[in-house]
């Protein structure tokens, strides 16, 4: 039996490079020879935790970021040929269920996920195959397709908003979904206040064009110096949270006017709670509304605005891997020792 270098998910900060199995594609599956996969702060989170309750649990191929070529085909599979430069998304929803067919296919009760693009090769199901698996453009390489999936989550979070130019955009959070949400606001032409840590995040928001950026660092008296650079000090008109606390939370929904928006988009774990100061919400009109996930309409329109060149993928892949250095890397970005956006991980 062929077999291939895979990092295996074991629990709580445990990933190992392992020999596993390659297998043949059944019906409808393609195999996919991986060129580049992306290092994400979800993956992280999971390295942390080791697991994630919807996504994976171990032990189990990780990595979910990726692009690469056909190299199988299986039977009744339709479109697509060996050596074809391909992107997929992470999941495919049923099509069948309640949210599919009132087009919120995001909340899809039996959504499939994929797992295991930290490996040479990686089966992409039937279902993804038929929905969310994209050529990929000549004119981009392989690492700055991959960056589709945490794309088209933020194309899916902004969806949920309706900007208008002039208007205010306050992103708290500078990962890489902060960072995406920064650039989409500023296409937008919204004034965009940017809130995180660390020098080089900030540095990298006003390289993605925001207007001001605001450091954490500071402490919570930031967020009056935000306030202060909204229309009257009321704060802002849209609030994006992209951290994923309850601090966070909290924080964005202070930030927002009255009559503003604030989308939680940053998911906390389970059983997480907030205080919510109820009159302000009722009286003042704070609307609160939430995004998770991608749909596959998101997910091809991040695949265009990376191909009209509208994302600065140089800004956000700055750091390459090895395959046998996922365990490292993924110490060290959870550990904080390495401050990366992405790192581009290729198989050898």
């Amino acid at each position: 039996m062929n077999t291939m270098q895979a990092a295996v998910l074991y629990g709580p900060e445990d990933v190992r490079i392992e020999e596993v199995p390659i297998r043949e594609p059944a019906e409808g599956e393609v195999r996919v020879r991986i060129q580049a996969a992306l290092t994400c702060g979800t993956d992280v989170k999971v390295y942390r935790r080791g697991y994630h309750a919807r996504m994976i649990q171990p032990p189990a191929l990780f990595g979910h970021e990726f692009a690469g070529v056909i190299e199988a085909i299986g039977p009744n599979v339709q479109g697509w040929q060996i050596g074809q430069r391909v992107v997929a998304a992470n999941s495919a929803p049923c099509g069948r269920c309640l949210f599919c067919r009132r087009g919120q296919s995001e909340l899809c009760r039996e959504l499939l996920f994929l797992n295991g693009a930290y490996a040479e090769t990686i089966l992409v199901p039937a279902r993804i195959v038929a929905t969310n698996l994209l050529p990929i453009p000549p004119h981009l390489d392989f690492a700055e397709a991959a960056l589709v999936e945490p794309l088209a989550c933020v194309v899916h979070g902004l969806a949920r908003l309706s900007i208008h130019p002039g208007e205010s955009v306050a992103v708290i959070g500078l990962g890489p979904v902060g960072l995406l949400f920064v650039r989409l606001c500023v296409l937008a032409g919204a004034r965009v206040l940017a809130i995180g840590r660390r020098a080089q995040r900030l540095t990298l928001a006003k390289a993605l064009g925001a207007d001001k950026v605001f450091d954490l660092q500071m402490g919570e008296e930031v967020l009056q110096h935000l306030k202060r650079s909204t229309d009257e000090g009321l704060g802002a008109d849209w609030v994006i949270e992209a951290v994923g606390t309850t601090q966070a939370w909290e924080h964005a929904i202070a930030l927002a006017r009255p009559g503003g928006t604030v989308c939680l988009f940053g998911g906390c774990p389970a059983g997480s709670s907030i205080a919510l100061d109820t009159h302000r919400i009722h009286y003042e009109e704070v609307t609160l509304i939430s995004a998770f996930h991608h749909t596959p309409s998101a997910v091809r329109q991040a695949l265009t605005l990376l191909s009209e060149g509208k994302i600065p993928t140089h800004l956000f892949l700055q750091h390459r891997a090895t395959l046998s250095q996922i365990p490292d890397v993924l110490a060290c970005l959870a550990n904080g020792t390495l401050d990366a956006i992405k790192v581009a991980v290729t198989p050898a």
